[in-house]
């Protein structure tokens, strides 16, 4: 076979160009990953939280904060970078090892794109944006590959598939452990430096203006310590919307804060559905959420079942967004009647119309509260999400405020690093 005229690589400049440029693509969709995984989980300031502002199903932060987004502390995007650096160099440097080796690669990755997709929708119900360019990009470079491959007119699906250099392989091995074994000690770096960003962050927090409290307050409470909302050390107003997977991370990072902080923490559900039908404070985002209007009626209808209502649908929360499961769920709890009862669309209307109490904090936006989750915690505002150690950090120092007495180093507010082990003397 004259593999100089009939492979991809080796086929002539054209071809050649298509895989570099899938390559290419894969490349840059992954370092986009990369990017949005390390800003997701560790912002920088306090201004730099996540949320909700695509839609329900596209989504990247369910992606950036689920359980497979990383393997070890490697981010899942490390390997389709470099999968990708793998495809750009065999368009670079030709030869029939290389194309053999990447082409049993590109089967590898397209049968995981297809799992990762299949993960995505199915278990976690959103797709990333930046995740969905890899993915098209990876299923590119299989295609090439199956095209104008090498062996591709092998009737033996091993022999057309599964031939790879032993050699390449092994040297690739290496390549990748050295790159992952980097990737891991900027991730740890990124959590030991979170200690830093968390006294920024507390400085941050008591830097921002002070804003009043809704007129109207939620009686709905996730979190009480006390009878007056006042009263507690912490004062949170959460406008939230249940159907928004930012609330359902910040929701997450309440559990762990309300018994950390029992007896010092108040937490108000602000009723703020993205979605036309009970909220015109954000007409741009009318059609974000479908179902979070009819999701605040049920939970809203008997404040005795809110907070069980609440939890269930965190818990059920990719199935919340099917019309059928929301009208089972009102007839588990017994309110069905409130899809249809003027006086709780009123409640949840007065929530969302204090939205447009507060000074617009964007361009695009009319009123203040123009996405979910939004917190006033203690008076001051705060857009989207935050990592637990920075929330625990700001929750630290508004209980030492309230306590008094001795004051203590502001270090003591953010978790400490673990010292690194010394190597035990000979």
């Amino acid at each position: 076979m004259d593999t100089s005229r009939r492979t991809l690589t080796l086929g002539g400049i054209g071809r050649r160009v298509l895989s570099f440029a899938a390559g290419a693509g894969m490349i840059t969709a992954s370092i986009m990953t990369i990017d949005h995984f390390f800003r997701a989980n560790y912002p920088k300031t306090i201004f730099a939280g996540s949320f909700c502002d695509i839609s329900a199903f596209f989504n990247c932060d369910s992606s950036a904060f689920s359980n497979i987004s990383q393997i070890m502390g490697v981010p899942l995007g490390f390997f389709g970078m470099f999968m990708g650096l793998l495809v750009v160099l065999g368009a670079v440097f030709p030869s029939e090892a290389f194309e053999r080796t990447n082409k049993s690669l590109s089967l590898l990755n397209v049968l995981g794109v297809v799992a990762l997709f299949l993960y995505s929708v199915l278990h976690l119900g959103s797709l990333c944006l930046l995740c969905s360019g890899f993915y098209l990009f990876s299923i590119l470079n299989f295609i090439l590959f199956r095209a104008y491959g090498i062996d591709r007119e092998a009737k033996n699906i091993v022999r057309r598939w599964v031939r790879p250099s032993i050699k390449l392989l092994f040297v690739f091995a290496l390549a990748a452990a050295a790159g992952a074994y980097g990737m891991i000690e900027y991730h740890n770096a990124r959590k030991e430096a979170q200690m830093g960003i968390g006294v920024d962050v507390v400085r941050q927090f008591y830097e921002l203006p002070k804003v009043p409290w809704p007129s109207v307050i939620s009686p709905f409470w996730t979190a009480r310590s006390t009878e007056k909302f006042e009263d507690a050390p912490i004062q949170v107003v959460e406008y939230g919307d249940l159907l928004c997977s930012d609330c359902l991370y910040l929701n997450q990072q309440f559990e762990r804060l309300e018994k950390e902080f029992a007896g010092k923490i108040n937490v108000v559900f602000q009723f703020f559905p993205l979605e036309g039908l009970c909220n015109d404070v954000v007409p741009r985002k009318a059609k974000l959420h479908p179902g979070a209007c009819e999701l605040a009626y049920i939970a809203t209808y008997d404040p005795s079942k809110f907070k069980a209502i609440h939890d269930e649908v965190w818990a059920n929360f990719r199935a919340a967004r099917d019309p059928e499961w929301r009208r089972a769920l009102a007839k588990k709890y017994g309110v069905e009647a409130a899809l249809d009862d003027p006086a709780v669309r009123e409640v949840v209307r007065a929530q969302v119309e204090t939205g447009k109490e507060y000074e617009k904090t964007s361009a695009e936006h009319p009123y203040g509260i123009r996405s979910t989750p939004t917190l006033i915690i203690n008076n001051r505002m705060i857009i989207g999400t935050l990592p637990y150690g920075h929330l625990r950090a700001i929750f630290r120092a508004l209980v030492e405020e309230r306590e008094g007495g001795s004051k203590k180093f502001i270090e003591s507010w953010v978790e400490q690093p673990r010292p690194k082990k010394k190597p035990a003397s000979k």
